[in-house]
């Protein structure tokens, strides 16, 4: 019975101490909730804020459950302890709370109702991690698991979604008469599809419109999903499998983690689970259980959390690297990498007449596309989370840092054929894609900083003027305006080379110019 009950114990000291803000006009997420929403029963007074609860839960399965000594999300590496082992690997000893990523990034995608792909060998266990999510959310084990969707090549969207009555069919009149007996997991808060790349075609398409839309929908009858944590499981993430995953199934997902392999020095903790007969899932203590309310406002928690004007421009400045492709198209606003797809292109031959730009140091010359409004809504909202998570009061640079990889795994495509994949310290890069998105976004801020864009940024001061309202201008400020909007797309234009933060910006700038434009006719219409 002792190895039950260390199994349930939960640390009473608190996860990720922090300091009490001072009172004022400091921004604090704990203000935003108070735990889960009244419901007619008493309430523990020292119930713990919803953020350390979760981490209550994260130290749980990293030190119970999931046995995962990878600490891969690294903080304050700047005051690490760094170790060159070889050529080519370096270990850090990170100076502040770490954290792993196979843990990490479910339980974010738990409290964000987000959608995560578990990749990695079979035995792995991703499954096992699947379950632990869904008993997170207080259902039972044996609940999980009947809801569990298992992908097969026999896999109908019967099979996924319901089936109609019998009888209703040998005696309807009309497709509304069908009364349809829709599948449990539809309305469960945590819905897991195990090896969802043996799903046939035709039953993805089913898949793609309950993940898309919360809905399912047969023989014209609707069924609505309430909002859930989707958890998904595949061998690989190259979209094979027993068929091909369809693209935009695989563009709904939010991020990735790869199980990385077990450390065999870690023996012994897998020998007491063989003598004590313990299965971690079934074990999970009530304390770090969440219901359907304490979830809820979590969301809301982690959407509150401010994201600085500052960080935001970072971040704006690395997604402008990538789509650019000048010899992609005739019409400015047509010189994108994905206008070159759309149209089939060869990837070489467009390449090869790329002649202005450095594509050594042009990061954006590393990637086969950019990136969608999707994407980016999946950054924000998890960088938010993980900065939520941490207890603090607004993201940082280093919570973007961390948590970018992870988003775009399968979203940016490397182009392997760069110069810059040709160069040998540049060789590992090829095959781990975490630590390239890395370096591309620090290759991005090296480059951010190099221009000094905090200090001088005229196409961000120029939108800032015009966010703050055209009410009660006069037409000599208009036209002063649009003059200066012409000289800064005359000044980039002299350039000589077209990059893609200066493409982004000439666009903005025109579209500036075009407002005040209608503007302008609007008052002399007056």
């Amino acid at each position: 019975m002792s190895g039950f009950n260390l199994f349930r114990r939960v640390s009473q000291a608190p996860t990720n101490p922090h300091k009490a803000e001072p009172p004022g006009e400091v921004f604090d997420v704990a203000s935003l909730y108070e735990g889960p929403a009244e419901t007619g029963e008493a309430r523990t007074e020292a119930a713990p804020a919803l953020d350390e609860k979760l981490r209550q839960a994260y130290f749980w399965i990293v030190n119970n459950a999931i046995i995962s000594p990878h600490y891969d999300v690294e903080f304050d590496v700047t005051r690490a302890a760094r170790f060159r082992v070889d050529a080519h690997g370096r270990l850090t000893l990170p100076s502040e709370q770490s954290y792993s990523s196979y843990v990490l990034l479910p339980l974010l995608t738990f409290a964000t109702r987000s959608k995560c792909l578990f990749i990695g060998g079979p035995g792995r266990g991703k499954t096992a991690s699947a379950v632990l999510m869904g008993v997170l959310a207080g259902y039972p084990v044996r609940e999980v698991r009947r809801a569990m969707q298992h992908g097969h090549p026999q896999m109908t969207v019967a099979d996924l979604l319901g089936n109609p009555l019998p009888a209703d069919l040998a005696q309807a009149q009309r497709m509304e008469d069908i009364r349809i007996a829709w599948r449990q997991w539809l309305g469960m808060r945590v819905k897991i599809i195990d090896e969802y790349n043996r799903i046939p075609t035709r039953t993805q398409s089913a898949l793609l419109t309950v993940m898309g839309d919360n809905y399912a929908e047969l023989l014209n009858h609707i069924y609505e999903c309430p909002p859930a944590a989707w958890y998904l499981t595949a061998n690989d993430d190259q979209g094979g499998g027993t068929y091909q995953v369809i693209e935009a199934l695989r563009d709904r997902i939010d991020v990735i983690v790869q199980a990385l392999s077990f450390n065999p020095r870690f023996l012994g903790e897998l020998l007491l689970r063989v003598e004590s007969g313990a299965r971690p899932e079934e074990l999970m203590p009530p304390e770090i259980l969440f219901d359907e309310a304490e979830i809820t406002a979590m969301g809301r928690a982690i959407r509150a959390v401010p994201l600085p004007p500052a960080l935001r421009r970072r971040i704006e400045f690395f997604a402008s690297q990538f789509e650019l492709m000048p010899q992609a198209g005739s019409q400015f606003e047509y010189r994108t990498k994905d206008t070159a797809r759309l149209a089939g292109a060869d990837w070489q031959q467009l390449v090869a007449a790329d002649t202005g730009r450095d594509r050594l140091q042009d990061v954006g010359c590393q990637t086969r596309n950019g990136l969608s409004v999707r994407n980016l809504m999946t950054l924000l909202v998890f960088s938010k989370a993980l900065a939520w998570f941490r207890g603090n009061g607004e993201v940082t640079l280093v919570d973007v840092r961390q948590i970018l990889p992870f988003v775009l795994k399968d979203k940016l495509i490397p182009d392997l054929d760069a110069p810059f994949f040709a160069l040998p310290e540049n060789a590992a890069l090829r095959t781990d894609r975490i630590a390239w998105l890395r370096n591309l976004f620090d290759l991005s801020n090296a480059e951010y900083d190099r221009l000094q864009l905090d200090a001088d940024d005229p196409a961000s001061a120029l939108s800032a003027e015009f966010a703050a309202g055209l009410d009660g201008l006069e037409e000599s400020e208009v036209r002063r305006r649009l003059q200066r909007i012409e000289q800064q797309v005359k000044a980039l234009s002299e350039s000589g080379k077209l990059y893609g933060p200066q493409y982004d910006d000439l666009l903005l700038l025109k579209y500036l110019h075009q407002r005040y434009t209608n503007y302008l006719a609007w008052l002399r219409s007056r």
